[in-house]
């Protein structure tokens, strides 16, 4: 009996939670209607900060990436702890909605898992 073909790999989610800043973010506004739920986001260190000790931006994938804001302060520390390892981890919208003024985006950060 033939075996069956190994199931792909899904990435490990490691954080699930909201980009926080969105509302510092200038021409986000204008950019939300590209924005996507499923598409893939970039995580940049930004060991400098001189407001969290653990920053990570938040960018989208792709040849002109857009600044969308930061992962939250207090849940960040072990994203950046792995990136500051050289880990190659990413990021997904999974939501999005404007609350008046404010446009609520929710991501997950993962670790994808190579098959060996």
């Amino acid at each position: 009996m033939a075996a069956a073909p190994a199931p792909s790999a899904s990435p490990l989610v490691l954080l699930e939670c909201l980009i926080a800043g969105t509302s510092h973010r200038e021409g986000l506004k204008a950019y939300e209607p590209q924005l996507q739920l499923g598409q893939a986001l970039t995580l940049e260190r930004e060991a400098d900060s001189s407001y969290d000790d653990w920053a990570v931006r938040v960018y989208t994938a792709g040849p002109e990436p857009m600044w969308l804001g930061y992962l939250p302060e207090g849940r960040n520390e072990t994203v950046a702890r792995l990136l500051d390892a050289d880990f190659a981890l990413a990021g997904r919208l999974t939501h999005k909605a404007w609350e008046d003024e404010w446009l609520y985006l929710e991501m997950e950060v993962v670790l994808p898992i190579q098959e060996v």
